[in-house]
């Protein structure tokens, strides 16, 4: 059996050590910096603690060799707690978003003892069956296939790609800044020195033993979903609050698949209010 050493994961941290800690897990394909600084800086101003970090194959974190992953949603679960270890901490606070909403779902299943309370953005229910509800775009999935004819290699075409990909998932209730989104992709395609392996996160598995199980979750759940979202429609968001006990949800209007600037206030707001009543 090939054992896998332990992949190093970069993460950062914003204001004072001694506040409640909220851990925030971004999406597939994209690297701690898609959880914008000046957010992290909202929140933290907020008296929280706030550490983002890079999944693997993103940012500064391991790689993996493309199309060729070693490791499944469950591991990287683990890493959202091995995170925690490194800053010293044994329960937080954790937000999810898209992928990494799925991801911090696992983590509140499997590590129901260190989650004070999650909330998940943008994503849809894990060990569900979700073909009734409405799915991806049309337009999206005509979109994404052109990710297929992109060179991964080409710094250009990724960026070209990517800035299409961001418009594509934007919010219909706030104006699309190209220019500022290209400036940010740029850098992130700079800090991760590409996105080659981060395509890995399309091909994982895993989670399988958690199938039917969210009911069991005992972590208090908030659901921030917007209403336009293309990737998971709203009703993605609507089903996971039904399933949790308790749960709540907010629905952003005209909302994307996104974190816009001018929707931050109300984001932060409600995880701010999440965690302080939990």
């Amino acid at each position: 059996m090939t054992t896998i050493e332990r992949p190093i994961i970069m993460s950062e941290s914003f204001g004072d050590p001694a506040n409640p800690p909220l851990l925030l897990i971004m999406g597939a394909m994209a690297s701690m910096l898609w959880w914008p600084e000046a957010l992290c800086r909202k929140l933290a101003d907020a008296s929280l603690f706030v550490i983002r970090y890079d999944n693997r194959d993103t940012g500064r974190s391991t790689k993996y060799k493309p199309g060729e992953p070693p490791y499944t949603f469950d591991d990287m679960a683990d890493d959202a707690m091995h995170v925690l270890d490194q800053h010293g901490i044994g329960k937080a606070h954790v937000a999810g978003m898209s992928m990494g909403g799925m991801i911090a779902q696992l983590v509140a299943l499997k590590h129901p003892s260190l989650v004070a309370s999650l909330t998940v953005i943008s994503s849809s229910p894990v060990g569900t069956d979700t073909s009734h509800l409405p799915q991806t775009s049309d337009a999206y999935i005509k979109h994404s296939t052109e990710g297929a004819k992109v060179d991964w290699s080409d710094r250009g075409q990724v960026i070209d790609f990517i800035v299409r990909d961001a418009r594509a998932i934007a919010s219909i209730a706030h104006p699309f800044d190209e220019a500022r989104m290209r400036a940010f992709v740029e850098r992130d395609y700079d800090h991760s020195g590409g996105f080659l392996s981060a395509t890995n996160h399309f091909m994982l598995r895993g989670g399988d033993a958690w199938k039917g199980r969210l009911h069991e979750m005992t972590a208090p759940l908030l659901v921030i979903h917007g209403t336009a979202d293309p990737i998971f429609p709203i009703e993605h968001g609507e089903a996971l609050a039904k399933a949790v006990p308790g749960a709540k949800i907010i629905r952003i209007e005209g909302g994307g698949h996104e974190l816009h600037p001018d929707d931050w206030t109300e984001i932060s707001a409600a995880i701010v209010a999440h965690i302080q009543a939990n």
